[in-house]
C-alpha cells in the first residue's frame, strides 16, 4: 500500500502521458512543433510545482515571464504590432499543452493574451506602442473587468459609469471576480459612458481612487489572485478610451468567442492530466487479486472518459479554426465548444477522482486539484447555461 501511496503523491508524472493530447487532427507540422515545446515546458517548469503553488496560493510571475519569452503572452497579436501573429488554433494547442502542467497559471495566461488582443484590435497606435511590448514580456500584467456584483450574465445591466469631465473620465463603480485583481498593472474596464453605451477604458494601477477588495478564498484557481476592483472617483484621461465610445459591448463579445475557446482548451489540458493519472492508477492498484484495469465496469468508465476527451478536443479545434476563418457561425460553435468541453472535461476529471477511490479525495494527491480547478470553467467566459441560450438563439433565429 505504501508503494501505491508514494507513487501517486504530488510529484508523480504519469508514465502513460500525452497519448490523447498528441491527436494531430486539424494540426500541421508547425502546430506539432509548438505543441511539443509547450508540453516540454509544462512537464519541466509547471507540473512539478503546481501542487505547491495551489497550496501556498503562489502566483508564479517568474514562470509567466518565461512563457512570455517563448512568445506565449501575445500569441495572436499581429506581428506588426509586436506580437507573434499565430492563429487561434495554435493558441488552443498551446493552452491545452500548458494546462497539463498547471491549469490556473495557463488560465491567467489566456487573460493576458485576450487583453493584448483587444489593444491590438481596437487600440490606437500610441496605446499599442505603450502596452503590447509590456504585455509581451509580462513587464505589465493585465486584467479584464466585465463582471459586477449585480450583473454577471446580464452584463448590459452594469452600473459602473465613466462620466466626462473636461478632458477626463471620472469613474465610479465596482467589478468582481477579477483575475489578477490587485496584482495587475492595468485594467481593461468595461463601463457605461451613457445610459445605453458601454465603452472600454484603460485604468492603470496606482491611479487615485482605484482600490481592491480582499483576495477571494476560492475552491480552485488558487495560484492566481482574484479580487474585487473598486472605482471611487477614479480620474483618467479620455485618451485612455480603447476603441470608440459606445463600442465596448461589441468589443467584449468579439473577445469572448476566443476566450471561450481558450478556457475550453485549459479544460482539455487539465482533463488529459487527470485521465493519465487514472490510467496509471488502474494499472498499479490491485483489488481482489488483480489490477483495477482488469475489471470490465472500470474499463467501460475509462472508455467513456477517453471518448469524451477526444470529442471535446475535436469540437474545440473546429471552433478555433472557424474563428481563424471568420466563419459566420464562429460564435455558435465557440459556444458549443465551450459548453461541451468544459462540462465533459470536468466530468472526466471527476471520474478520474472516483477511480482513485478515497486516495483521490486527499490533497496530497493531484487529481482533486484538477477537479477544483476545472469546475469554474463551467461558469466563467459566460456560464454554460448562457452558452445554451446562445446556441438555441442562433439555431432558431
Amino acid at each position: 500500500m505504501q508503494i501505491i501511496r508514494n507513487r501517486f503523491m504530488v510529484n508523480h508524472i504519469p508514465r502513460f502521458g500525452f497519448k490523447y493530447m498528441s491527436d494531430s487532427t486539424f494540426l500541421n507540422e508547425e502546430h506539432l512543433q509548438i505543441q511539443k515545446a509547450a508540453l516540454d515546458f509544462a512537464k519541466e517548469k509547471m507540473l512539478p510545482y503546481s501542487a505547491e503553488w495551489d497550496k501556498k496560493h503562489h502566483f508564479p510571475k517568474d514562470v509567466l515571464r518565461e512563457l512570455a519569452a517563448m512568445g506565449f503572452s501575445t500569441i495572436y497579436v499581429k506581428q506588426e504590432s509586436g506580437g507573434v501573429g499565430l492563429d487561434r488554433l495554435t493558441a488552443s494547442v498551446i493552452f491545452e499543452a500548458l494546462s497539463y502542467g498547471d491549469v490556473t497559471t495557463t488560465a491567467y495566461l489566456t487573460i493576458q493574451n485576450m487583453c493584448a488582443y483587444m489593444v491590438d484590435q481596437f487600440g490606437n497606435e500610441e496605446q499599442k506602442k505603450t502596452w503590447i511590448p509590456r504585455f509581451g514580456t509580462f513587464d505589465a500584467f493585465a486584467s479584464y473587468c466585465l463582471t459586477e456584483p449585480n450583473s454577471g450574465s446580464d452584463s448590459k445591466n452594469m452600473k459602473t459609469f465613466a462620466k466626462k469631465d473636461g478632458n477626463d473620465y471620472v469613474i465610479n463603480g465596482s467589478k468582481c471576480f477579477i483575475s489578477g485583481g490587485s496584482v495587475s498593472d492595468v485594467y481593461l474596464l468595461m463601463c457605461k459612458t451613457s445610459e445605453k453605451d458601454v465603452s472600454c477604458i484603460l485604468v492603470e494601477k496606482g491611479t487615485p481612487g482605484l482600490s481592491f477588495g480582499k483576495l477571494e478564498d476560492k475552491m480552485g484557481w488558487n495560484a492566481s489572485p482574484t479580487a474585487m476592483v473598486l472605482f471611487d472617483n477614479v480620474r483618467v484621461p479620455q485618451s485612455n478610451l480603447l476603441g470608440k465610445e459606445g463600442n465596448g459591448f461589441k468589443m467584449a463579445m468579439s473577445a469572448l468567442d476566443g476566450g471561450r475557446i481558450n478556457i475550453a482548451s485549459c479544460s482539455l489540458g487539465g482533463a488529459s492530466f487527470a485521465f493519465d493519472l487514472a490510467k496509471d492508477y488502474l494499472h498499479d492498484r490491485k483489488q481482489f487479486g488483480q489490477p483495477l484495469a482488469a475489471f470490465q465496469g472500470l474499463q467501460f468508465k475509462f472508455a467513456d472518459m477517453a471518448t469524451n476527451l477526444v470529442t471535446s478536443r475535436l469540437i474545440v479545434r473546429q471552433a478555433a479554426q472557424m474563428i481563424d476563418n471568420s466563419h459566420p457561425d464562429k460564435t455558435l460553435y465557440s459556444a458549443m465548444a465551450k459548453r461541451y468541453a468544459t462540462d465533459s472535461c470536468f466530468n472526466v476529471a471527476n471520474e478520474a477522482l472516483q477511480l482513485h477511490g478515497g486516495y483521490g479525495y486527499l490533497r496530497e494527491y493531484q487529481v482533486e486539484r484538477i477537479v477544483r480547478d476545472l469546475r469554474v470553467h463551467q461558469i466563467l467566459e459566460g456560464t454554460n447555461e448562457i452558452m445554451k441560450v446562445i446556441i438555441s438563439r442562433n439555431l432558431l433565429k
